[in-house]
């Protein structure tokens, strides 16, 4: 398992992964799950990846080289030379179905499902930054306003926090920070996610990133962070009011009618009915 968040801002990208695989709980092993294209000045791409670790590192080692035909009959588009995001997409979806004709078969007769989940986004030099969500099949969706952000892997923990704070004028580091609490909450939560982490943040048109940090547990923000989000987290808690069952005064009752809704029935007895 696995947790890689990225996401698209006015400002810039974020992009957020831990390393930590596992085939069981006596094999837990370290792998990096993002990698990082930069041609400074021309481009500046970043891949996420969860799912089968064989088969994302397979897709990962193609991607390098693989070219899909130009409808215009030039050259072939290669993620080095292809002049928008979305064509960049399309190798990385025909990498993918290439990995799948080499390796499906095999895998299905071993009982063994073609699953990979990849994040793509960055910004190629003439057009806008973008993010895409790519699936086990090649095809893809992008990120929008109302979408700003993608998650892979174990996403249900993390997902809270990124939907109270994440707009698309959300500043950089408070996106940071927040993809941080996500992913805190998210290992917390589950033991198959795990550090160290890698994290990139990208900022809009500079084709180039040189804030790109690798944390581990004596990360000194990073443990700052986690410290600090669980006291004020539990602080929070404690300042909300306890519901008050009897007829103590209180400006929030909670046992009061329901506009719409009857209260729950009892069963009594064997031959009550239930509707």
């Amino acid at each position: 398992m696995t947790y890689c968040v990225a996401i698209k801002l006015n400002a810039g990208l974020v992009f957020l992964s831990d390393s930590r695989t596992n085939a069981g709980l006596d094999h837990i092993s370290t792998f990096r799950k993002m990698i990082v294209y930069e041609k400074p000045g021309d481009r500046f791409m970043v891949l996420l990846t969860a799912g089968n670790l064989s088969i994302s590192q397979s897709v990962r080692e193609i991607l390098q080289t693989e070219e899909i035909r130009d409808p215009a009959g030039g050259e072939p588009i290669t993620i080095w030379n292809a002049k928008s995001m979305f064509d960049a997409a399309r190798v990385l979806g025909s990498a993918i179905r290439r990995v799948y004709e080499h390796d499906a078969r095999a895998l299905r007769n071993d009982d063994v499902g073609f699953n990979v989940s990849l994040v793509f986004g960055g910004q190629i030099k003439g057009e806008g930054m973008r993010l895409f969500q790519v699936y086990s099949p090649g095809n893809f969706i992008e990120a929008t306003e109302e979408t700003p952000y993608f998650q892979v892997g174990e996403s249900k923990y993390g997902k809270p926090v990124l939907d109270r704070v994440i707009r698309p004028e959300t500043p950089l580091d408070e996106a940071a920070k927040c993809a941080l609490v996500s992913m805190d909450s998210t290992m917390k939560s589950n033991l198959s996610v795990g550090l160290p982490l890698d994290l990139v943040v990208y900022e809009a048109d500079s084709l180039k990133s040189d804030k790109i940090v690798c944390i581990d547990q004596d990360n000194p923000y990073y443990q700052m962070m986690h410290n600090s989000w669980g006291h004020k987290l539990r602080q929070v808690f404690d300042s909300i009011e306890d519901p008050v069952w009897d007829d103590a005064h209180t400006e929030t009752p909670i046992k009061m009618p329901a506009g719409r809704h009857a209260v729950l029935k009892k069963i009594s007895t064997p031959q009550e009915k239930l509707i």
